[in-house]
């Protein structure tokens, strides 16, 4: 796949800033959503971040740390691990957007409205005023804060033994991002939290491959804002980002294990894989010549596979269409037919992210009552129907939002390139005609449709001109050299 570093001609592509911020202002015209706040909803953020609710129980003595991109202000997780006999304790604070926000406050029904955070380069429309989300209530470095306090117990293999979640005071000693913890980790420098951190991060992924669990392993497109330039990357994950994401996971599990048993909760759950969809990618997988025995489970296969291998990431890319139609589902009294998310192989809730995304916040209110054997309080229970409807809105906003963004960037990188030539990689053809698909072009960093009078060769190394360019239309079209 493509090189992290994106360049041509030893100078990075890239495109005038003040243009593309016109453009994303544009795009924010056109989908109805605005980073700017009502007033009231300012007022009241200003209001909470001076009187948060603080809980009794004081847990400052965790040397907690956060781990996020280099740029990151809306830190919702802080992170503590510690050997327990031949197990591990594992504490995981979740900011606690709850000691700010009550029910029907100007800012609990903007964030109904706005459902998550969407992101679209250095142009961010937030759930909350950065108020909350970027100062008062994330957990910044040396600041007392108001968390969720997730305590887990591992086994030495990493499977869970007890859990409990409570409110707590924590501080943050350190914020960190993944690149620096991960070349403290290469130099054998790093704090042993994070030596603990790889150990139950592998361990976690050996449970995860003997679930059926698959996560892929596709880098990210992502917008790079260097003042008034902006260029494109692809980006792969480091190895302490999925041993951190373990522990994400692991917390999601614990929440929805709390929810499944007490009948009463709000869910992410994907469907299993259709039978016919997976035949279909066996299919794919014998065109790209990859071998794929039968009796090797899709989990199993995608973890064979190398995204740095042309047709392996053309196979990853096919593999997509299993991991659609994800969503949320809420109970109370009575279990859904369907609980389970397919691609975790378990049952999952999203608890760990709430000053980005709202449903977390009702998840999280959900686990404190019942790991305490409380009732579930009544303001939660009374949005457990409708929130789901209200979090598939906000995500397909969310996801149009970040597509046109990046549909306008890569535009405004290649209008002056052109009739010139790229090299790439075709990741999809089209079932319907062979003529036309998709193809990653290593640099810039772009995902765009080619076109060719004849069928495309899927998963092969390709010489793509670029045909088309337009950032007014945000479109982009390649054919065959």
């Amino acid at each position: 796949m493509p090189r992290r570093v994106v360049r041509l001609r030893d100078e990075v592509l890239s495109a005038d800033g003040e243009t593309l911020r016109a453009g994303v202002a544009a795009i924010q015209a056109e989908l109805d959503v605005a980073p700017e706040f009502p007033p009231e909803v300012e007022q009241a953020a200003q209001r909470a971040a001076k009187s948060p609710r603080l809980p009794d129980l004081d847990r400052t003595d965790l040397p907690f740390v956060t781990i996020d991109p280099a740029t990151a202000m809306d830190l919702d997780q802080a992170l503590h691990l510690e050997r327990n006999g031949d197990g591990f304790t594992v504490h995981y604070a979740i900011a606690d957007v709850g000691a700010f926000v009550s029910p029907g406050d100007p800012l609990d029904e903007e964030a109904h409205k706005r459902g998550e955070t969407l992101y679209g380069a250095d142009s961010k429309v937030p759930l909350y005023p950065k108020a909350l989300s970027e100062d008062a209530a994330s957990l910044l470095a040396d600041q007392v804060r108001p968390a969720l306090l997730w305590t887990i117990e591992l086994d030495g293999d990493g499977g869970t033994v007890a859990a409990r979640v409570e409110r707590a005071r924590v501080r943050s000693r350190a914020k960190l991002s993944y690149e620096a913890v991960q070349h403290q980790l290469d130099q054998g420098t790093a704090d042993p939290v994070f030596t603990l951190l790889k150990e139950v991060g592998e361990r976690r992924l050996q449970k995860e491959a003997e679930r059926g669990g698959v996560s892929l392993p596709l880098p990210e497109q992502e917008v790079r804002v260097d003042g008034d330039h902006w260029s494109l990357a692809f980006r792969q994950q480091h190895p302490v980002e999925q041993w951190n994401a373990q522990i994400s996971l692991l917390t999601g599990m614990t929440a929805a294990t709390f929810m499944v048993t007490a009948k009463t909760g709000l869910l992410r759950t994907l469907a299993p894989a259709d039978p016919r969809d997976v035949k279909r990618l066996r299919r794919t997988a014998r065109a790209l010549r990859i071998d794929w025995p039968e009796n090797q489970s899709y989990p199993d296969f995608i973890r064979s596979l190398d995204p740095a291998t042309s047709s392996h990431a053309a196979m990853l890319v096919a593999c997509t269409r299993l991991l659609r139609g994800s969503g949320y589902v809420g109970f109370a009294g009575e279990l859904p037919e369907h609980t389970g998310h397919s691609a975790i192989a378990a049952d999952y809730a999203h608890v760990t992210a709430p000053l980005r995304r709202l449903v977390d916040r009702y998840a999280g209110e959900i686990c404190v009552a019942l790991s305490a054997g409380d009732a579930v309080p009544g303001w939660v229970v009374d949005r457990l129907g409708e929130l789901p409807k209200t979090m598939q809105g906000s995500t397909r906003r969310a996801n149009q939002y970040e597509r046109a963004v990046l549909d306008l960037v890569e535009a405004a990188v290649l209008q002056g390139y052109v009739g010139e030539s790229f090299d790439g990689v075709v990741v999809e053809v089209d079932d319907r005609d062979q003529r036309k698909g998709d193809v990653t072009i290593r640099e810039p960093a772009v995902e765009a449709p080619i076109s060719d009078g004849g069928d495309l060769p899927l998963g092969t190394d390709v010489r793509a001109r670029l045909a088309a360019a337009d950032p007014r239309t945000r479109t982009i079209r390649f054919e065959l050299a």
